[in-house]
């Protein structure tokens, strides 16, 4: 840590409880309150130095009824701990200036008017010295900027906060390997401790021989998450302004929050909890929860959606501001593609009866499609192979599809919930447009799931619940469930079997136009050449396959429709899971039955 050695005398003061006594010999001429502490001390020491005292000692002596010169300073930044050390450096006494107390003096001093008008060498233009000198380093920078928030009025009026601000967003987006910056103080810059890493010399090698090593981007979290939310405010900004990447500024943030506003940190291990350096009140988490949310980056996808709905969850729980909850609804809305299951199952904080917050998710799934929407993005024709989704031949699937699937298995979760209404399901599920699910057996596996949960409901409400689904993009294997299911009206499962022997008769047409064309390549001159079938022959033979074919495939559709297979089956085909496993590893998961 920098210092600067000012004075040159010994020690010439000593202290009685709140009083300050000067050891000189000489009889005390004038007494300075500061606070609750009284300095007795000489006129002629302060004067010769400070243009106020000066001022006041000389109207208090104009005044003087014979009780002796008594001045109150109470308005003296940093209080008495910082005019002890005017004290002594207008004596000449030994003192030191650091990082810790620097701040406070230049500002006394500015107060105090302890210009080289009086007296040369004096304690503006020292103090100023040795602020320029901590500003050329990234841990003493930190300590000064802590210290501003004792004076921050008086820091504010003299740019130090501004100064100090710039000096530490230049280092923070510059490459600490490229300078031999001693930076990364961490706790040790908040101490006031000379530890082995902090007595470091100026060229990056520590006092015991061993080099201070900092790689990565993130070097300077730790050490700014110990700013007081204003000031970590300000740099922020500062950092932003010069060009740091985005991801950066989010990861700065991230770790910010982390710390102070610990009810985001419910699921922390034990040792973390008990690293916390404090413990701060609901209201000032929420204050700073609010103050966060403003910080974070704009850009879509830099600020991880699952760090956005965990705040979004802290926000409910602390009654943050609607604005701040807004804010966030929207960021999540915006790239909900990337969020996972587990972590949209809001509980429900409000006065509605339902277990999840039903009424958030929707409005961040309008967010996304309106967001989709304008941002005129046509999604690419999915096609489905064997059950997997699949984007033009790859193995891509476009968000609007994610968030599709995303959204049926977030209503088989929710389908459970007998407060859950109707209109609020199917709300969620019309919420996503038709082109977004190439298959429809999630959104029927959560209809299911909903109409064996309430059923109570009437004849035309299953009708209407049913119309969320497209029988036509059902898989065969959701369609043979579908033709058995007795919770269906009866419309739907004549629909499923329609669309299943639609299905089965524009298979065979495929097939007969495909032998056609075969058979005319086979012999495009009409003649076999004594090697080939006759034509007419050999589409007889096909068509007759054909006709096999069509009546094997429909006794076994028969067959399937009425086998009893249970809806365990086929909820293990569409890889359904419970919440209780998506929440666990998969070594953990417990196996379909």
């Amino acid at each position: 840590m920098a210092f600067m050695r000012l004075g040159s005398k010994s020690e010439a003061f000593h202290r009685e409880g709140q009083t300050w006594l000067c050891t000189t010999g000489l009889v005390s001429d004038v007494t300075i309150e500061v606070g609750d502490m009284k300095f007795h001390l000489h006129k002629f020491p302060l004067l010769s130095r400070s243009g106020l005292l000066e001022r006041l000692i000389e109207e208090s002596s104009t005044d003087d009824d014979g009780s002796g010169c008594v001045l109150s300073l109470d308005e003296i930044p940093g209080g008495g701990k910082t005019f002890e050390l005017v004290t002594k450096f207008c004596y000449g006494v030994k003192i030191e200036l650091t990082a810790f107390n620097v701040v406070s003096l230049r500002c006394a001093a500015e107060y105090l008017e302890m210009t080289d008008n009086y007296g040369e060498g004096n304690l503006v233009g020292m103090t100023e010295t040795f602020l320029n000198e901590v500003f050329g380093n990234w841990t003493d920078s930190i300590k000064a900027l802590q210290t501003c928030e004792e004076v921050i009025d008086n820091a504010e009026d003299l740019h130090i906060i501004s100064r100090c601000v710039d000096s530490l967003a230049v280092k923070a987006c510059a490459d600490p390997s490229l300078f031999n910056w001693p930076v990364g103080g961490g706790k040790n810059a908040t101490s006031g401790q000379n530890t082995e890493d902090d007595a470091h010399l100026w060229n990056g090698i520590s006092a015991s021989g061993k080099m201070l090593q900092h790689t990565g981007e993130d070097w300077w979290f730790d050490d700014a998450s110990f700013l007081s939310l204003p000031l970590f405010k300000r740099l922020i900004t500062a950092i932003e302004a010069r060009g740091m990447k985005p991801e950066n500024i989010a990861m700065a943030v991230m770790y910010y929050t982390r710390k102070h506003v610990p009810l985001m940190n419910r699921q922390a291990t034990m040792d973390e909890q008990v690293n916390e350096t404090s413990n701060p009140s609901e209201e000032d988490q929420k204050s700073c929860l609010e103050e966060i949310v403003g910080l974070l980056p704009n850009k879509k996808g830099v600020n991880p959606t699952k760090f956005l709905l965990r705040l979004l969850q802290t926000a409910m729980v602390l009654h943050a501001s609607q604005s701040s909850r807004e804010n966030l609804e929207r960021r999540i809305g915006n790239q909900l593609d990337q969020a996972a299951l587990v972590d949209l199952l809001i509980p429900n904080m409000g006065y509605s009866e339902t277990l999840y917050d039903v009424e958030c998710v929707l409005r961040m799934v309008e967010q996304f499609v309106s967001s989709t929407e304008q941002g005129g993005i046509v999604p690419s024709p999915c096609i489905t192979e064997e059950g997997h989704l699949v984007k033009d031949g790859a193995d891509l699937i476009s968000p609007t599809t994610l968030v599709a699937t995303l959204v049926d298995g977030y209503l088989a979760e929710v389908a459970p919930d007998v407060n859950l209404k109707l209109a609020k399901f199917e709300a969620i599920a019309a919420a996503i447009p038709d082109y977004a699910r190439p298959l429809d057996d999630g959104v029927y596996h959560a209809i299911d799931v909903y109409l064996k949960a309430h059923p109570w409901i009437t004849d035309s409400e299953r009708e209407h619940i049913c119309r969320l689904m497209n029988c036509q993009k059902l898989s065969l294997e959701a369609s043979t469930h579908a033709a058995q299911n007795e919770r269906l009206p009866l419309r739907v499962i004549v629909q499923v079997l329609f669309f299943e022997q639609l299905r089965l008769r524009t298979s065979v047409s495929g097939w007969f136009f495909v032998s056609e064309n075969l058979d005319s390549s086979e012999n495009p001159n009409g003649g076999n050449g004594g090697l080939l079938k006759p034509r007419g022959e050999s589409v007889r033979e096909r068509v007759s396959e054909l006709e096999k074919e069509c009546v094997s495939m429909k006794q076994e559709l028969h067959k399937l429709v009425r086998t009893k297979r249970s809806w365990k089956n086929f909820t293990r085909k569409l890889n359904f899971k419970k919440k209780s496993e998506c929440c666990k590893p998969k070594d953990q998961a417990t196996p379909a039955i």
